[in-house]
Parts: structure tokens; sequence; C-alpha cells
């Protein structure tokens, strides 16, 4: 398919081919919009026509609505958003590695600020009733302070206008893609400021009628009023009202991608960075490339230096030699350093140029017959993104409303015969014979109680007529068509929470409820397929929007918030160079949705799975505190953290307690033994003492008692000498004498 650029035509140009494709692009939508007009209003409780309203009332029955559609449709939804999406980007080089953890977290900031939730809700009730829902991711200049944010919101479809000949389930061969719809130049004038002059002079009545209405088509649906739709506001055809144009279309664009041979770098450039690229500068430093000013300058100095030491060593050393004066020697050639362009090593072939063409998408803004802007999006496939229920291959797919329709319808028919039976019982009918009463004195004394009426058996008795009571089948078959209805859109008793449909035990519950949600992941699949678009989308808008430092909080699942820095320019001490931490200017990254995260989970069963695994010791208490609703998440862990350093601290101060108990018991033990040491050691003394004078005593006993001796036998001798001889009478006398 070939495309031409946008800035070969003309403004007008522009103008008349986008009104011709709103016009070719409505004509063959209108059975698709109006059927899809009709799922929605049916859904909200237009499901009678006028003519079968007159047909009901004509019988005396009741045109009721008994819609089962409607809370159907809100308890898919409310399954498929159940949580918020977790988005994963894995870079395709491992040089990106550090930027994917911020890239996931600023597709989350894109679903916090952009308010995701809402706009998943709106989007898939869409899906469900009008067979399509769409989103648009989109760059918002007047966000963050005019710093601008990229977001994504979802599109009403009968907005939507699309090439019919797209096959694709994401319209990626379609040839044009345009959002219109009306506003009031006021409206027109607050959405695009800048361009009030051109939003005043356009026309309000621009192409033909089709470009007067509200895109949604007229439906036999009977208008009670109770519903109000965007086209039941406002006066149609008001010259203050004026059609805007969004059309997005894919253009060929020239690119060049470069290759560094002397540093591997790769890049791809547009026509006006490539011009830019070449006009760099480069030096070539003895046969080395260098890119940076700097570092060339750096490096050509300590070339320089180091060639005036070896000079400097030479010349020493010839003077060593004995060599004589070096006033002569040669001087070092110069260094060779050359200043060039990056066009200069294109010639040389030293960096490879692939010119290459790429489509990009084109976005260009109309206002009734007026342009406004036109851009080039960095963007390969387009920013509105399909969530299409029945795929038909077409652009116009059917819904799930409008295959339950008939169940739907046949509900309420059957509600109104049960509900036009239980009033004829109520009113009984007499067959009376005709001229036997008088009718009008007859009706009015039936209508009065306890009044007894005449009549003439002759002429026959009035008989009174039962109907025939309805059969139980009919009340069964209202409910199975209930139940089919709610099959068809993947809801089952229990997962509604149905207590009769329920097994007896707990783990039976959990296991029939997961394995009811398999015939929901069908659509899941659908849904995860269009958030993981918005991420692939949204990363090139926020790569050429974030380009300066940027502070964002992502609140996690657990309510605590994760503070990032983009884009944060740093000074290396150590060379001077500025870097720029979490770049994410650069890079490519893929974007997948975590399978079955918006899905809603038992938060019983799923906490007593992570409770056991706390218990095994294969986590920790932090991730089970993720799986329960306490709110004060960080405050908990705080607080627990505090009470086991206390508790730590306490059993501390018990074991010192119970350590300085068991010293103080040993000491005491020590003191008494010590005590009762000194006791006897003191007795002992005493007793020392005592047998110390008794030996003393017994010594000079002793003493004495030989001091008596020996003057005794002193005594003796010198009685012996005197006598001078030794008595008479030998030994016997001598003994004698000693007695």
């Amino acid at each position: 398919m070939a495309y031409t650029k946008i800035d070969q035509k003309s403004n007008k140009k522009v103008v008349d081919e986008t009104l011709d494709l709103f016009d070719k692009y409505s004509s063959k939508r209108d059975t698709w919009a109006q059927q899809a007009k009709e799922d929605k209003e049916f859904r909200l409780g237009r499901q009678w026509t006028a003519e079968q309203r007159e047909t009901l009332e004509s019988r005396g029955q009741a045109a009721i609505v008994i819609n089962r559609i409607h809370p159907a449709v809100e308890s898919a939804k409310a399954m498929l958003t159940a949580n918020r999406p977790s988005f994963r980007a894995a870079p395709r080089e491992d040089s990106d590695n550090k930027v994917a953890q911020v890239m996931s977290a600023l597709l989350s900031y894109m679903y916090d600020i952009s308010d995701g939730r809402s706009v998943i809700r709106q989007a898939v009730d869409d899906y469900y009733v009008m067979g399509l829902g769409f989103l648009h991711v989109y760059q918002d200049p007047m966000m963050d302070m005019g710093k601008g944010e990229v977001c994504f919101h979802d599109v009403d479809p009968l907005d939507v206008y699309v090439d019919p000949n797209s096959r694709h389930r994401f319209f990626d061969d379609a040839e044009n893609i345009i959002i219109s719809k009306l506003f009031t130049k006021e409206q027109a004038k607050a959405l695009w400021p800048m361009y009030k002059t051109k939003i005043d002079n356009a026309a309000s009545s621009a192409g033909t009628a089709s470009n007067l209405d509200f895109n949604a088509p007229a439906t036999e649906r009977e208008d009670d009023g109770e519903v109000q739709f965007p086209e039941d506001v406002g006066t149609l055809g008001d010259s203050e009202y004026v059609r805007g144009y969004e059309r997005y279309y894919k253009v060929d664009i020239p690119q060049f991608r470069t290759f560094e041979k002397f540093s591997g770098k790769e890049e791809l450039l547009d026509e006006e960075e490539y011009a830019e690229y070449l006009e760099r500068k480069a030096w070539i430093i003895q046969g080395q490339i260098i890119t940076d000013e700097e570092k060339a300058m750096q490096l050509f100095d300590q070339l320089q230096q180091m060639q005036a030491q070896a000079h400097k060593q030479e010349s020493a050393q010839m003077v060593q030699a004995g060599m004589g004066d070096t006033a002569g020697t040669q001087l070092p050639e110069p260094i060779d350093i050359k200043e060039i362009t990056y066009e200069f090593l294109v010639e040389q072939q030293t960096i490879e140029i692939v010119e290459i063409t790429m489509q990009k998408i084109q976005q260009c803004v109309i206002v009734g017959d007026k342009k406004l802007y036109s851009r080039v999006l960095p963007l390969e496939k387009y920013p509105i993104i399909p969530i299409m229920n029945v795929h038909t291959r077409t652009p116009y797919p059917i819904s799930d409303v409008r295959m339950i329709k008939g169940l739907q319808e046949y509900i309420n028919k059957t509600r109104s015969l049960i509900i036009a039976h239980a009033t004829t019982s109520t009113n009984t009918k007499i067959l009376v014979p005709e001229g036997s009463v008088d009718m009008k004195e007859f009706e009015e004394k039936w209508a009065q109680p306890g009044v007894a009426i005449p009549f003439d058996p002759t002429d026959g008795a009035p008989l009174p007529v039962q109907p025939t009571p309805l059969p139980n089948e009919l009340y069964t078959n209202e409910q199975t068509a209930k139940s089919d209805i709610d099959h068809a859109l993947g809801l089952y008793e229990l997962m509604m929470g149905n207590s009769g449909a329920a097994p007896q035990t707990y783990k039976a519950t959990i296991s029939i409820d997961e394995f009811g949600q398999r015939k929901m992941k069908s659509k899941l699949a659908d849904i995860e397929a269009a958030l993981t678009r918005i991420g692939q989308l949204a990363i090139p808008l926020m790569q050429q929007l974030y380009t300066g430092r940027k502070i964002f909080r992502v609140i996690q699942p657990n309510n605590s918030i994760n503070d990032y820095v983009i884009n944060k320019k740093l000074v290396d001490d150590k060379t001077g160079e500025i870097k720029v931490m979490n770049d994410i200017t650069i890079g490519k990254y893929d974007v997948i949705v975590v399978s079955g995260s918006t899905l809603p989970s038992n938060r019983y069963a799923e906490l007593e799975f992570y409770m056991d695994a706390y218990q095994k010791g294969l986590i920790d208490r932090q991730e089970v505190l993720k799986k329960t609703e306490v709110f004060d998440m960080e405050g908990v862990l705080q607080r627990i953290d505090e009470i086991a350093k206390l508790q730590g601290q306490l059993k501390q101060a018990s074991e010192h307690i119970k350590q300085l108990k068991g010293d103080l018991q040993t000491r005491d033990r020590e003191a008494v033994n010590l005590r009762k040491k000194v006791e006897v050691e003191k007795f002992k003394g005493g007793l020392d003492q005592v047998s110390n004078k008794a030996k003393a005593a017994g010594t000079l006993y002793e003493q004495r008692l030989g001091d008596n001796l020996s003057t005794v036998k002193q005594q003796i001798k010198d009685s012996a000498k005197q006598l001078g001889s030794p008595p008479s009478g030998g030994k016997g006398a001598a003994k004698r004498s000693k007695k």
C-alpha cells in the first residue's frame, strides 16, 4: 500500500479528503452502528418496541422489563477489572536492563494518572454491550504544570470511524482511523485554545448531512425518556455546533540507520537529525577517533606530556653515556591531531549509513472545514486500540448482548404472561345467559360484597369461569433463560455469591471458583492484549516527551508509595563527565501484562497459601502483609521491627540479669565459704595458740625438770667428790643411795 506525505498536500485538499473518507466510512458502518446503539439501549432497559407495547396494552398485559442483562454485564465487568494490571517491560538489549524496571513503573504511573480502572471499566462495558471498546493513548501537554504527561482514555465506539477494508484485530492494516464528534465552538476552543481564530471561522455545517448528527442512528426501541444519550442533549443543527475530526493514517518517513565501526554504536535518525549528525565534530589523534572534545584534548595533552618526558629521559641517558651536549638532539615529531566532522567519517566508510523508509502515524486535526494542525507521531501503529468481542475479521464485531437478546425478550414475555394470568385470576369471569339478568344492575351488585343477587333459574344460572392454571414448566423456563444469559457471559451461580450452588467444603468451593474463571479468561485475553498494546505505544511517546529530569511516584497494591527519578544528570567526580541516570530516551522495550492480574482472587485462600509459605520459611512477613487488606503496611512493619528490636534488647537484658544473678550467687557462696574458712582459720589459730602454750609449758616444765635433775646430779657429784670415794657396797649401795 502506497502512502504520500501530508506535507505535499494543501490544507484544503487534506480537509476535503478527510470529509470524503468520513462520509464513506460512515455509510459503511450504518448497519453496525444501528445495531450497536440498539444493544446499548436494550441493556439499559429499552427492550420493547412501540408496536409491541401497544399490542400488549391492547391485550391488557403489562410491558414489563425484567432486566437480566445489566446485572450480568456488571458482574462480568467487575470480575475482569477486579485488580489493577501488572505491566512488565523487558529490554531488547542488555544495556537497557537498569531502565526496564523504571519503564514498568512509568506504565503503572500512567495507569494511575489516567484513572486507569475507570477507563478500563468503561472500555470493557462497551466491549460487552456494543462488541467493541476503544482506548486512546496520547500526550497531554498541559498536565504536570505544562511539562506534559502520557495518558490513555476510553473513546465512544460510535465516535470512531475505521477503514471498512481492515481485517486485523487491532486495525494495523487500516488506511485511516478517524475519531469524529460534534462540539460546541466553546468546547472546541477550550480543547485547542491556540486555534481560536480558526475555530471561529470554521463552518459548522461542513460536509453532507451525516456531519450534523451525533454519530448514533435511530432505533426501533421505544424512547421512554428515562435514559439519556449524547444525541438526546443539545439542539441538532444548531449553528454553534461544529464537527471535529481527528484523523490518523500512515505516512512514509525516510530515516537513516547509522553504525559507527569505531564505537559499535547504532542510531536511527530522521532527515533533520541526520543533517545534524553529519555536522557533529570528531578528532583523529594518532589514528584514534575521539568523538568527545574534552576527551580529545585530554588525550592530546597526555600524549604531549608523555612525548616530552620520553625526550627528557633520552637526553639524560645521552649525557650519562658521555655523548656530549644534547642541544642538537632531534626533537620528537609533533602529535598528529585532526579535527573532522562525521560527514568525513561517512565518506571514509568508517560510519556505515543505510537509508530506509519507515511507516509512521500521521495525526491531523480538523474542525469544521479548517485544518488546525498535523504532526508525525513516534509510532508505527495506531494509538487507537480496539478491544473486539466477537471478531468477524471486519471492523464491526458482534456483542454478547446481541447474542442474548432473544433470551431477554423471552423472559420479558414470560413474565408479562404470568402477570396477565395473575390479573385474570383475581378478576373472576361470569357467564350469564343472555337476557336472564339486568347486566348493569348485576355488575353493580356483583362488585358489592355480601349482597344476594336474585335470578330466574329457568333462564339459566350465571356460571363463574376460572382461568386455567399456568404450568410449572413456564416458571422453570424463565429461570433457565436467566441462567443461560449468565453462562453466555461466562458467569456461574457460585461466582456471583449463590450459596446454594456452593460445595460443602471450603477447599472445593475455592477450586470450583477457580475453574469457573476459565471461561472468563477467554475474555480476559482480549483485555490483556489491548493493555499490552497500550504499553507498547506509550513507551515511544514517553521517550519523546520525557526528555528532562522527572520525579514520579507509583502507588503499589499494598498502598505503599515508591519514588522514581528519570533523566537525572550526574557529574562523575573522577572524570568530570555528565552522566544521565535512568535515561529512558534510548533503548527499545517489549511490554507484557501479567496474565490474570486483573481477575479477582480468593483473598482467604491466597492469604492461607502465603501464611503456609511464611511458616515454612520460604517468604518473609512483608510478602504476607501484601496479600492482606492492612492499609498501613509500612507502619505495621515498622512497629513489628521496633517490637522485635525491643524484644531483642529485653532478651539481652534478661540474659545479662540472669548472668549477673549467677555471678552474685557465686560471689555469695564464695563469701560464705570465705567466712567459714576465716572462722576455721581463726579457730585453728586459737587452737594453735593453746597448743603452742601447752607445748611451751611442757617444754618449760621439761626444761625446769631437766634443770632440777641437773642440779640434783650436780649435788650428788659434789657430794661424792666431798666424800672422796664412792660409797661401799658397790652398785647396790649406789642404788640405795639414789633411792
